[in-house]
């Protein structure tokens, strides 16, 4: 009996279960037939025109990304809208469209656990836990050894896929640390956590201007991490691959992929 849709939903469901994802959030499938034939899928962080083109053209018949497509409200698929046009191309080829966000990013090998695990850290935990202290958001631990903020930035910046923002600091380069707290994607939330202010850095995306500078200057009177804004994007790709082979160890015969496009929305940076 050939692998249909509906099964590798079970699968992602044993995986990263839906229970896990935060309220707002929309993972599962987006689109497709639950009846569908699976025998290639393609991984990626978002389904934008890039990637679906790479799944059609490869002829794949599931899509997993991290990033739903139908996160926020949507009162039209019409093909003059973008996210119209995708559907509309995975419909035609039979391409199902399965979304693993927020509840791929609190379990064991999810998303912050795999920048844990590539960082070396040890005694980790989740920020904000959930059934134990290994399933939740975010993950704070200690170094194998300590080092420089200037040197994880650049060690960071060797691990992760290059981007054109790069990877931007607060803190002074030669600032020591031990204890690292990271989230990946967007982590913000966290910057008033006790495990994050007790951190001596705080590695996550997409830090805003006055969340970023309140928590530097709160710092600077009663101690707190430096910060590390690393892309969005990069941070997430890195858990495609673990995730790759989770699904190739439990789904023999099934030809499983990544895909390396980058999918970071900025293209190039003019320093001054």
């Amino acid at each position: 009996m050939s692998l249909t849709v509906n099964d590798v939903l079970a699968l992602a469901e044993q995986l990263w279960p839906r229970s896990g994802a935060e309220p707002w959030d929309t993972p599962g499938l987006q689109v497709g037939r639950l009846s569908s034939p699976v025998r290639r899928i393609l991984l990626a962080v978002d389904a934008v025109r890039d990637t679906v083109d790479e799944a059609v053209q490869g002829s794949f018949d599931l899509l997993l990304t991290h990033h739903p497509l139908l996160l926020r409200g949507v009162t039209s698929v019409r093909e003059d809208t973008y996210k119209g046009s995708l559907i509309g191309d995975l419909v035609r080829a039979d391409i199902a469209l399965l979304a693993a966000h927020t509840n791929a990013d609190v379990v064991e090998s999810g998303v912050s656990d795999v920048l844990a695990k590539l960082l070396g850290l040890q005694n980790v935990r989740a920020i904000e836990q959930s059934v134990s202290s290994s399933v939740g958001i975010g993950r704070v631990g200690d170094l194998a050894s300590e080092t420089t903020l200037g040197d994880l930035a650049t060690r960071l910046a060797r691990l992760l896929p290059p981007t054109a923002p790069g990877i931007a600091v607060a803190g002074e380069y030669s600032r020591v640390i031990r204890k690292v707290a990271l989230c990946g994607g967007a982590g913000d939330s966290l910057l008033d956590h006790a495990l994050v202010t007790s951190a001596d850095v705080f590695i996550t995306s997409d830090l805003r201007h006055h969340r970023a500078s309140e928590s530097l200057e709160q710092s600077s009177v009663t101690g707190g991490p430096a910060l590390i804004n690393v892309s969005h994007w990069a941070s997430e790709w890195m858990w495609l691959t673990p995730a790759a082979a989770q699904l190739r160890e439990l789904l023999p015969g099934v030809i499983v992929e990544v895909s390396d496009l980058r999918t970071d929305p900025w293209d190039f940076v003019v320093t001054q």
